[in-house]
């Protein structure tokens, strides 16, 4: 993971805001095309339904001090924004026309948008407030809040779902910016959105498949009882979230969000190897290329299958949806460095097989040849 102190900006380069190969005075530049585009989109779903641009309140105190507390950090924006150069006044006035030209022709539907918010402004008040962000009149929350609308606004195809404000408030939390969580929550977006549609069960499907890998008979256990879904592994949505300390969670997120022992490397480098056998044996020679690993299987997905297994035996004696779930009520209880030990073991161990299956089969052509079974086992 990161050190607490450079996780910030380490993130802004992690999840996509900032390219890697960018220059000091190319990432102010594009922090500020960043602030006037964000801008401009939040004001167009906010005149578009000027009723949902403030929260309604269920009269609490504590919302509605955190509404005032918002309110009055918001005039305090615009007052800095007054004392800018002449210079950056007409670069910003560039950038903001360029942005209402680019977002011009985006379109709303009046009756999805209304429900996103409604559900919003539900969840809101629920994301975890026990965390320090959240302390000074919670007007973090109303920041949050804005967020996700916006998101919802310019990504129809995806709009709210819950979960989102847990996810979002993490980046919230460690950027303490609302243009740069907006962005790179959206960079975050585009790879996991799948999983907060309708149909959004792809990362379980794959749990199952991998569980099924590396312990047959607990997966059949949980198929011959129907749970075989694994409904209750919405771990996996939410990254590990709330079943470890908070500082550990963070740490987890960065690791798998780096795509850390990605099975995609070991694809590219069998893709130059049968370039290479293609080059050396005639065609008439050569069997079809046998798929070593599942390139699905991410390392998150270990993760998921290393707390699994470690609780086989409680797994083992549920018979139903509704045990499963009371199972998987772990909430800070999870140890992450013995978690993150146990989770690279069975991903090595799974490695190891498929290249031995992979080794058996297409290496019986050439088995003569020595260094096709060094590289084999070297991989």
């Amino acid at each position: 993971g990161v050190p607490p102190s450079e996780r910030g900006l380490a993130w802004r380069f992690l999840f996509g805001m900032y390219p890697c190969s960018s220059t000091p005075s190319e990432r102010s530049l594009l922090q500020e095309q960043m602030v006037v585009r964000y801008r401009v989109m939040k004001r167009k779903w906010q005149q578009f339904l000027p009723s949902a641009v403030r929260m309604h309140l269920n009269g609490t105190d504590e919302l509605v001090a955190a509404v005032r507390y918002f309110d009055q950090r918001q005039v305090q924006v615009q007052q800095q924004t007054r004392y800018h150069c002449e210079e950056v006044w007409d670069r910003q006035a560039f950038l903001k026309l360029q942005a209402q030209i680019l977002f011009e022709r985006v379109t709303f539907d009046h009756e999805e948008l209304q429900e996103a918010i409604r559900i919003i402004d539900k969840d809101v008040p629920r994301t975890n407030r026990d965390l320090s962000y959240y302390d000074e009149g919670l007007g973090n929350l109303l920041v949050l809040r804005d967020i996700l609308i916006t998101y919802a606004a310019f990504h129809p195809e995806v709009t709210y779902a819950q979960g989102m404000n847990d996810l979002c408030s993490r980046f919230l939390e460690v950027l303490d910016s609302e243009v740069d969580t907006f962005w790179s929550f959206s960079c975050y977006m585009e790879k996991f959105s799948r999983d907060f549609r309708a149909d959004g069960l792809h990362r379980k499907i794959l749990e199952a498949a991998l569980l099924k890998e590396l312990d047959p008979l607990l997966y059949t256990h949980l198929v011959k009882d129907s749970m075989e879904s694994l409904a209750f592994c919405h771990w996996l949505l939410l990254g590990f979230q709330r079943e470890f300390e908070h500082s550990d969670a963070l740490r987890l997120f960065e690791i798998l969000s780096c795509d850390h022992l990605a099975l995609i490397s070991q694809q590219v480098d069998r893709a130059r190897y049968q370039e290479r056998l293609t080059r050396k044996y005639s065609s008439e020679d050569s069997e079809s290329e046998l798929q070593a690993v599942n390139t699905d299987f991410t390392f998150e997905l270990f993760i998921c299958a290393a707390i699994l297994l470690e609780n086989r035996e409680a797994l083992m004696r549920c018979r139903d949806d509704v045990q499963l779930i009371q199972f998987a009520s772990l909430q800070g209880t999870l140890d992450l460095n013995s978690t993150l030990k146990n989770a690279e073991y069975h991903f090595y161990n799974y490695c190891k097989r498929c290249a031995w299956d992979y080794m058996n089969g297409r290496c019986r052509v050439y088995r003569s040849k020595n260094e096709d079974f060094f590289y084999q086992l070297r991989s």
